[in-house]
């Protein structure tokens, strides 16, 4: 199956985060890893220790920008200090996209701090996708964004989350940071078909997927990212690798963190997905 028009890095194969647990045993082992995806707003700085970290795994790896911050959805302007330190270290990190989230977070210059869901409406469409292309001309790389983890529904919403999703990419001519793991939590919350949503997404703009462990409770799921992926993530992960095609995916662990080298062997365990479709024989 060829590269998609947003995935032209197939060749990436599976990524782990670099989390501050895990720096010396980086710098120290070496371990063979893909890429390591760091989340931008840590190394939004000046210098100090997170700069002398990030240029010591450049010299040796791939490096991907993740942000969390510049809330798509959000009425206010983009956050033109934010946007200028983020393409500082884009220059740095020559990192060949960024992916954020879509979802919103801020109110008149005040923060929440949290990936908030949007109304899935056409309004709410248009603005966002707006202000990913003012995002993108501005940090003049590819931008990703990201379905979010979901525990309440607008009642004005118009569409499905996957509907509101496509209609997103679509106008704002962006990439898909597909979270597997998001889909499955938001669809047992919400009560529909995960599989729905990853049939009828526009595959060619999926440029990279997200795995991760979640915690049940008696109400609802809540994407905890502090354990191993749960198996029925895992069928629906295989289910989009089949979709699209090998894609550059990333094991997200940010709570409890263990071991590096048990994040690693979870990460790893994504590779068999890719390599069974590469094997499969061609359909005649």
């Amino acid at each position: 199956m060829p590269a998609n028009r947003f995935n032209n890095f197939t060749n990436y194969g599976i990524g782990i985060g670099l989390r501050v647990p895990h720096y010396g045993h980086i710098l120290s082992r070496k371990p063979t890893v893909d890429w390591f995806e760091i989340i931008s707003e840590n190394f939004m700085v000046d210098g100090g220790r997170p700069l002398k970290v990030l240029d010591s795994i450049l010299d040796q790896y791939r490096v991907v920008q993740h942000g969390v911050a510049i809330y798509f959805g959000s009425s206010d302007g983009l956050n033109r200090t934010h946007l200028a330190k983020l393409k500082r270290l884009v220059k740095r990190t020559n990192t060949p996209w960024v992916s954020d989230h879509l979802c919103w977070g801020s109110v008149d210059g005040s923060y929440s701090h949290d990936l908030l869901p949007l109304p899935y409406t056409f309004e709410a469409a248009r603005h966002v996708a707006q202000r990913i292309r003012e995002a993108r001309d501005y940090l003049e790389v590819p931008i990703l964004v990201e379905n979010v983890s979901s525990y309440a529904e607008f009642h004005a919403s118009e569409m499905t989350e996957w509907e509101f999703l496509s209609e997103v990419v679509e106008r704002a001519d962006a990439g898909i940071l597909l979270d597997v793991n998001n889909i499955y939590v938001s669809s047992q919350n919400h009560n529909f078909n995960p599989y729905d949503y990853l049939d009828h997404i526009p595959h060619g703009r999926v440029g990279q997927i997200h795995i991760a462990g979640h915690s049940k409770f008696e109400k609802y799921i809540l994407d905890t990212h502090d354990h191993p992926v749960l198996d029925p993530v895992w069928k629906m992960y295989a289910h989009a690798i089949g979709l699209i095609g090998p894609t550059a995916t990333l094991l997200e662990w940010d709570d409890r963190i263990p071991s590096f080298d048990e994040v690693h062997a979870e990460a790893l365990k994504a590779g068999r997905f890719c390599t069974d479709l590469v094997r499969q024989p061609a359909a005649v």
